[in-house]
């Protein structure tokens, strides 16, 4: 009988980072809201589908406010004080999210708005008739 290998988990280590972007993509469906360094390497994320909130209720300004709050308590438990703001996206939660992140007890430095803007690429979707 083979004897089972014990696999040893490796430990989150508290990394002290003081500076750090929040990445923050607020699509029409969902707000995805993402803590790094100043490298790019992730410290803590957010989004309102994986906080339980499903269909319309993901594309609310509350769930934005309810993931980027989460996010931001992550980032503070490695030491995170202050952070630029990079926003992209047209959805309804980009700026509840940076208000959160704020309350939250993070010092917001800058906010740029990272939003891809096609020099006339692909044929957007057609409008809504409801």
């Amino acid at each position: 009988m083979a004897k089972r290998q014990q696999t040893r988990r490796r430990r989150r280590d508290r990394k002290n980072i003081e500076r750090g972007i929040a990445h923050i993509r607020s699509t029409f469906n969902n707000t995805i809201v993402m803590i790094t360094d100043e490298q790019g390497n992730a410290v803590s994320w957010s989004s309102a589908g994986s906080l339980g909130f499903r269909g319309s209720k993901k594309s609310t300004p509350f769930a934005a406010q309810m993931a980027s709050e989460v996010a931001a308590k992550g980032a503070m438990e490695h030491g995170m004080k202050s952070i630029e703001v990079a926003v992209k996206g047209p959805g309804s939660g980009r700026e509840s999210a940076i208000r959160s992140l704020q309350a939250a007890g993070l010092d917001v430095t800058a906010i740029r708005d990272v939003t891809p803007i096609p020099h006339n690429g692909c044929r957007p979707p057609k409008r809504r008739r409801v």
